[in-house]
C-alpha cells in the first residue's frame, strides 16, 4: 500500500514544480516555429539558461501576426512578439501595446539602428528566386519580368511581410509609375498566397518559374541540400531590405523574463542559429562568422528601404495600385 502513496507524492511534487516554472509566451510567424525553423533550437538554448518554459505560438505570417496582437489588445497572452519588420513597426508602435526593449548591442546591420522599442534579430533582401536550369533569360529588372512569359507566385501584402515588402519595393523603385509595373506583372502572377511557406512550396513543386523570397534563399539549397541549382535574380533597380524585429508587450506579467529573452536574442547563442534555420543574415554576426555558402549569394547594387513614416504615407496608395492592377 506504500507504493501508490509514494507514486501519488511524486506526481504531486512534479505538478508543483511545473506550476512554479515561469512561462514565457512568444508570438511569432509559422515558419519560425516549424521543425526546420529556428524555434526548436532557440527554445532549447534559452531554456538552458532561463529556468523557464519558453512557448512559441505560431500566428501566420508577419502581417497576420500583428493583426492578431492588435485584435487581442491588452488581453493578449503574448509576452514578446517576434517577427514584425520595419514596414510594420509604426503600426505596432501606434497600438501602445509595446514597451522599450532596454537592450544595448552592437548590431551588424546595413543601417544605423536607433529604435528603442523594437530590436532586430535578422535581416535580408527580397528577391525573386528561380531554378537555373529552367530559365534561359533571367530578368534583371521588373520591366523585363513583366515583359516575359515567366509565371511567378507572390504573397499577399495584407497578411505577409514579403508581400508587403514587394509592394513597397515596387513603389520605392518606381514611384508614380508603380501602377504601370503592376499592370505589366498582373499576367505573370499565377496566384497570391497568404504566406511565404505556401508560395515557396508551389515554386519547389514546379508550379511557378519564380517566387518572391530572399537573396539568401539559395543558401538553404546549397548548404542543406548540396543543390547549386537555385539562384536569386539581381535587379538593377535595387532590392528592398527587410529587417525583422521583436518587441516586448507592455502589459506582460513576465517582464524580467521577457527582458532576458530579448537580451538573449542578440547573443551568439541565438544569432548563430539564424543563418542556417531562418536563412537570413543575423543582426549581430556570431563569433564563428557566416556559414560557408553565404559568400556565393548575390549582393544588391542598391539597397531600397522606406523609413516607417514613409511606409505609413505610401502604404494605402501602394496597396490600392496593387489591388487595381490584379483585379483587371
Amino acid at each position: 500500500m506504500k507504493y501508490p502513496l509514494l507514486a501519488a507524492g511524486f506526481i504531486a511534487m512534479a505538478t508543483m514544480a511545473a506550476a512554479d516554472t515561469p512561462v514565457l509566451t512568444v508570438y511569432t510567424y509559422d515558419s519560425f516555429v516549424s521543425d526546420w525553423g529556428p524555434g526548436p533550437a532557440v527554445e532549447k538554448a534559452f531554456e538552458e539558461t532561463c529556468g523557464c518554459d519558453l512557448q512559441f505560438v505560431g500566428a501566420g505570417d508577419g502581417a497576420a501576426l500583428l493583426a492578431r496582437v492588435r485584435l487581442e489588445g491588452a488581453r493578449t497572452k503574448a509576452d514578446v512578439v517576434l517577427g514584425l519588420d520595419t514596414n510594420l513597426t509604426k503600426t505596432a508602435r501606434d497600438t501602445g501595446l509595446f514597451a522599450p526593449h532596454g537592450v544595448s548591442a552592437d548590431l551588424d546591420l546595413p543601417i544605423t539602428w536607433t529604435d528603442d522599442m523594437f530590436l532586430p534579430f535578422d535581416w535580408g533582401y527580397f528577391a525573386f528566386v528561380y531554378k537555373k536550369d529552367a530559365i534561359a533569360d533571367v530578368p534583371t529588372n521588373f520591366k523585363q519580368l513583366a515583359a516575359s512569359d515567366l509565371k511567378i507566385v507572390i504573397q499577399d501584402p495584407r497578411s505577409s511581410t514579403p508581400g508587403l515588402g514587394l509592394l513597397l519595393w515596387v513603389k520605392e523603385a518606381y514611384g508614380d509609375d508603380a501602377p504601370m509595373i503592376w499592370e505589366g506583372l498582373s499576367d505573370n502572377i499565377i496566384t497570391v498566397t497568404k504566406g511565404w511557406s505556401e508560395a515557396y512550396g508551389m515554386f519547389l513543386e514546379g508550379e511557378a518559374d519564380m517566387v518572391l523570397s530572399y537573396t539568401t534563399s539559395p543558401a538553404y539549397h546549397l548548404i542543406a541540400e548540396s543543390d547549386e541549382g537555385k539562384a536569386a535574380a539581381s535587379f538593377s533597380e535595387g532590392h528592398y531590405m527587410q529587417i525583422e524585429v521583436a518587441g516586448k508587450i507592455a502589459v506582460t506579467d513576465q517582464s524580467e523574463l521577457a527582458d532576458k529573452f530579448l537580451a538573449f536574442m542578440v547573443s551568439d547563442a541565438f544569432q548563430s542559429i539564424i543563418p542556417t534555420t531562418n536563412w537570413m543574415y543575423p543582426a549581430k554576426t556570431p563569433s564563428s562568422g557566416l556559414p560557408k555558402g553565404f559568400e556565393t549569394l548575390i549582393i544588391p547594387t542598391k539597397t531600397l528601404l522606406m523609413d516607417e513614416d514613409a511606409v505609413a504615407e505610401n502604404h494605402d496608395t501602394a496597396l490600392e495600385e496593387w489591388r487595381a492592377a490584379l483585379s483587371k
